[in-house]
């Protein structure tokens, strides 16, 4: 959902290719042992054989996110990487993880909020649910976004406002795609952007005028 963040840095990464960060991995391969004995030995073999050349001082970083995530309880996935398609809205995308009671999740390397979610996360988690709905036929309220540094999971129940999101930001993706240099939204995430001095000469212009 980078074109909700800023259209305009969309625009001028869309053809850089998108690599996960080390942090990420490590969060998703534990993932994968939720609702089991978190074994930092064996998550971090995992890891280690996924990607080969990773920092070997992230094991800190594993212990610290098993550490946070053995204070619960989770449901271990029935399912994991599940991919969810919306030929209707021409949207897909990856799930996470989906358990034993229908119940999808999404995996952030991140630290959680104090309370509620990540515009970026409920954004994704409305696209995931309008994915979900087409596939199974049935309504879909909402999912999980499951903060795996912290060991916290917030549900985010899908509201008419998200919805609206998906469908404006695929609008602007469309438009992007066709060659429209997007205007940035009001509360973009200007600094240390290495695009500002593109984005101020070149706002609302095709493509094809500035070649």
């Amino acid at each position: 959902m980078r074109v909700h963040a800023c259209p305009v840095r969309f625009y001028y990464e869309k053809s850089d290719p998108v690599a996960e960060s080390d942090r990420y991995a490590i969060c998703k391969q534990l993932s994968y042992h939720l609702g089991k004995p978190l074994d930092s030995g064996v998550i971090w073999n995992e890891v280690s054989t996924v990607r080969p050349a990773i920092d070997p001082g992230l094991k800190e970083f594993l212990s610290l996110c098993i550490d946070a995530c053995t204070k619960r309880e989770w449901k271990p996935a029935k399912e994991t990487d599940v991919r969810v398609v919306s030929k209707k809205h021409g949207l897909s995308g990856m799930i996470d993880r989906i358990t034993d009671d229908g119940a999808f999740s999404i995996i952030r390397a991140s630290g959680a909020m104090p309370m509620g979610t990540y515009a970026a996360d409920r954004l994704r988690i409305a696209a995931l649910a309008l994915c979900l709905e087409e596939v199974t036929g049935s309504e879909v309220a909402g999912g999980n976004v499951e903060y795996i540094p912290d060991g916290v999971v917030r549900y985010h129940e899908v509201q008419p406002r998200d919805r609206r999101q998906v469908i404006a930001t695929l609008h602007k993706y469309r438009s992007i795609m066709d060659g429209n240099l997007p205007e940035p939204p009001l509360n973009a995430p200007c600094n240390r952007c290495r695009f500002q001095e593109k984005c101020k000469s070149s706002i609302g212009r095709r493509l094809s005028e500035l070649l």
